[in-house]
């Protein structure tokens, strides 16, 4: 089977390096046509940095790395490193991963209009966007190009959450509060969703044993990832809870084995107006399966998940 086409957008970010060096280890079943950065953990100049040094850690140099927007649709930023002590992804947004300068600069060009490009250039039906930071490069290539919603295979995405409550306010997941207006552009759009939120990523835990097994493999990726969730555990604990969730690899598990998780046909709504529920994401499941425009990943296999992780990130 061919490798699936796709275009990474990302705000790297502890688990968005994770997920990145997930997707560039499995060039025979992902075709990374480019990685696109958004602000949202940390500011554009770092996500941008970020992913060119998980690029070369990864020592895949020929995949390009757009820039893009430096804040929200219509807000002020809100950078998830600036909110309390605990620093969720640290003054660099790589947690304590020693950095090293990044080889090969940004390609040209602004994010959202290489989104159009490199997806219209393909057949439709073929190229499949992954989001895993604040929807606004995706809002903006929407905004762009009309054809693209219809013109995409899907979208995926790392963001919102239902039962699970949320993890920046009562009721919001990060990346939809950073910037609600585009997730709502988004999740009505028309292109096809599967929805990764914290009711699945708070499902698939970090834990100390499964750190260690990933510790334990002796390959540069494998090392980077293991120091990433190290972080990641040590933030989990400051803040009570006993491990870390995995939120953005999880998407890229998914695309490498979807029978892993479990979905719902869902509409989604998100709360633009009310600064109190700013970003919630109205998850509605009676609706008709046959039209649902989203796929709500409802829960996964933990341990296959990491299984996975351990797998990919074992090759050289």
């Amino acid at each position: 089977m061919a490798a699936e086409p796709v275009i990474l957008d990302c705000d790297p970010g502890v688990d968005d390096a994770v997920a990145l060096l997930l997707a560039l280890a499995v060039p025979e079943a992902i075709e990374l046509l480019a990685v696109t950065t958004v602000a949202g953990n940390v500011p554009l100049a770092l996500t941008a940095r970020n992913a060119r040094i998980v690029r070369t850690l990864a020592g895949r140099e020929d995949v390009p790395v757009f820039a893009g927007a430096e804040r929200p649709l219509v807000r002020a930023p809100t950078f998830e490193a600036e909110h309390g002590p605990s620093a969720f992804h640290g003054e660099t947004g790589l947690g304590t991963l020693p950095l090293t300068a990044p080889k090969g600069d940004l390609a040209d060009g602004f994010a959202p209009d290489a989104i159009v490009k490199l997806a219209m250039a393909r057949p439709a039906g073929t190229v499949t966007l992954v989001a895993v930071g604040p929807l606004t490069n995706v809002a903006l290539a929407l905004a762009a190009e009309p054809l693209l919603a219809e013109h995409l295979k899907r979208i995926v995405i790392m963001g919102g959450a239902r039962s699970a409550g949320g993890n920046i306010t009562a009721s919001a997941e990060f990346n939809i509060y950073a910037d609600p207006e585009a997730a709502q552009a988004v999740f009505t759009s028309g292109a096809p969703i599967v929805a990764h939120g914290l009711d699945v990523t708070h499902a698939v835990r970090a834990t100390p044993e499964r750190i260690a097994r990933i510790a334990a493999i002796p390959t540069a990726r494998a090392q980077a990832a293991a120091e990433l969730l190290r972080f990641s555990h040590g933030v989990a604990l400051s803040i009570g809870n006993p491990s870390a969730p995995l939120h953005d690899p999880c998407p890229i598990a998914w695309l490498l084995a979807p029978d892993l998780f479990t979905t719902r046909p869902a509409r989604v709504a998100v709360e633009c107006e009310s600064e109190l529920t700013r970003g919630h994401t109205a998850v509605e499941f009676r609706v008709d399966p046959a039209t649902a425009p989203v796929a709500w990943v409802t829960g996964a296999d933990a341990d296959a998940v990491f299984a996975l992780l351990e797998d990919r990130l074992a090759r050289a």
